[in-house]
């Protein structure tokens, strides 16, 4: 099973950035996916999850600046950030559960400057 996290980047503050994780080695079509978010420290701290059937849920502190998204058919999950604030600075991973095993993406950092 392999994720791979991209997008991140230097933003500045009221910026936007969308970040993608591309799955492979799993039926990606059926996968409940997830975003996760780091600043060092600190634990992982849940940003957005979207399942198979494009059921969203959010940190309900960020979900009105952030959108978890889905294409199957590039099996690749998407993660829109808007309104992007210095808080926000942090390494991004994709995650997904797959036969009780948890899978993480190497990480795509995200710095949002003053």
């Amino acid at each position: 099973v392999q994720l791979q996290a991209s997008g991140g980047g230097l933003v500045q503050a009221g910026g936007s950035l969308k970040l993608s994780c591309r799955g492979s080695g799993i039926n990606f079509r059926i996968a409940t996916l997830g975003w996760y978010r780091q600043t060092p420290g600190n634990q992982r701290e849940l940003v957005a999850t979207i399942t198979s059937d494009h059921k969203t849920n959010y940190n309900t502190s960020l979900e009105d600046r952030f959108t978890i998204s889905r294409d199957n058919t590039r099996n690749t999950m998407y993660l829109q950030m808007i309104s992007l604030k210095p808080e926000d600075t942090a390494v991004y991973f994709c995650t997904t559960n797959w036969r009780s095993r948890n899978f993480w993406g190497q990480g795509t950092l995200v710095t949002v400057s003053s």
